[in-house]
């Protein structure tokens, strides 16, 4: 019998019932004795476009009913090695935005101090940026694997320079990334201006951009950027509007032509090995996302970055 936290089997209680929480784990208020905790981080007060992401955590725990402890493909067993539980809601301050960065930072002080690793529930893209100040304290700058169909990059966005279009260009700018360790896939779509994507390649980015990928399996991508990552800090924030609204359509900014839901267990799965220090997945909007379908990418994408933690033990 295991000392380890287990998810609450479907053949104990129905998956349809039993605790609203990631893959209806134990809850518990703080990562203290953690080795991974699940946030969820209620926001869209960042949004352009479409909201709604302020339940999307809800939504990804409430579909990740449907995931099992055991990875069938890759064997991984995190259940087996790592103490998980789900540790609830970052309490963000609804009305003012500034102010909810500092919340999101200062709760992810606390649960980095624990050395338990962050697996956040989105809410939209902003929140990276503040995980990422807190994670850099803790491990300097990471190394970055952001799977999305926009850059994040702008200068501002309607003059402010917080909002889910700005993260990575704040990050950069406050030295949260590590020099040449950054890798963009699945950027996609019109832009504002010819040079969008340019910005990214100046600050030596890796840019790989949905029609590199299409039709081809990313297993020979990933290889590359482990050897790029090699033992750096790194960081995974997968935007589920990088796969296509073919698979995920219940986001805020959709665009057509984007990666495959088997693109995106390649690049998580591609992971393993590096020095994984968090990950998030954000932008899923329920209201966009009538069948659930989304939400289960989502939670699945979130288990396949679970299984590619440091320490994680596989079945023979």
């Amino acid at each position: 019998m295991t000392d380890y936290n287990q998810p609450l089997g479907g053949n104990e209680m129905p998956r349809f019932g039993g605790p609203a929480t990631m893959m209806r784990l134990p809850t518990q208020a703080t990562a203290e004795g953690l080795d991974v905790a699940f946030i969820g981080v209620p926001l869209d007060t960042g949004t352009s476009n479409r909201p709604g992401t302020r339940l999307g955590p809800r939504q990804v725990r409430d579909e990740s009913r449907m995931l099992r402890p055991y990875n069938m493909a890759t064997r991984a067993a995190p259940f087996d090695s790592l103490q998980v539980a789900d540790i609830g809601d970052v309490p963000i301050n609804t009305f003012h935005l500034p102010k909810t960065v500092d919340i999101i930072s200062r709760f992810y002080d606390e649960v980095l101090s624990h050395g338990c690793i962050p697996l956040t529930l989105g809410g939209d893209h902003l929140i990276t940026l503040p995980i990422l100040r807190a994670i850099a304290k803790r491990h300097g700058p990471v190394g970055l694997i952001h799977i999305d169909a926009h850059a994040d990059v702008n200068e501002h966005m309607f003059g402010e320079p917080l909002a889910h279009g700005t993260p990575f260009r704040r990050a950069q700018e406050e030295g949260l990334l590590a020099k040449d360790k950054v890798v963009q896939i699945g950027l996609r779509g019109t832009g504002y201006a010819a040079e969008d994507f340019d910005w990214c390649r100046q600050q030596g980015f890796r840019v790989v951009t949905a029609e590199e990928c299409w039709y081809r399996s990313l297993e020979p991508l990933m290889k590359e950027v482990r050897e790029q990552m090699g033992d750096t800090p790194v960081y995974i924030t997968f935007d589920i509007d990088g796969l296509d609204p073919s698979v995920a359509p219940g986001t805020g900014t959709v665009e057509m032509g984007g990666l495959t839901s088997t693109q995106g267990l390649e690049i998580v799965r591609g992971a393993t090995g590096l020095n994984i220090v968090g990950g998030d997945l954000v932008e899923v909007s329920p209201p966009y996302d009538t069948s659930g379908n989304t939400a289960l990418m989502g939670a699945t994408l979130l288990y396949e970055m679970l299984c590619v933690l440091p320490g994680v033990k596989r079945r023979d």
